[in-house]
């Protein structure tokens, strides 16, 4: 199942926050972006907005079709 498209859109920020939220964001191994959608998420919860959670992406090899899983006989 393919996560839904997300919501493009230009930000016009101070270079200062940028660089802020760029430093945690490294410090947080993830990418500046994430970071974003985290503190907004944080933001939101904080103020009683209820979001679903998010769907992270599966990680690793998809699971293998076994064919012959029915035919035990």
């Amino acid at each position: 199942m393919a996560a839904p498209p997300k919501k493009a859109f230009a930000l016009r920020l101070d270079p200062a926050l940028y660089a802020a939220v760029e430093r945690i964001a490294a410090a947080d191994l993830r990418s500046v972006n994430a970071q974003f959608e985290c503190l907004l998420r944080e933001a939101l919860a904080k103020r009683g907005v209820k979001l679903e959670a998010p769907n992270p992406p599966r990680r690793g090899r998809p699971p293998k079709e076994d064919d012959n899983a029915d035919d035990d006989a």
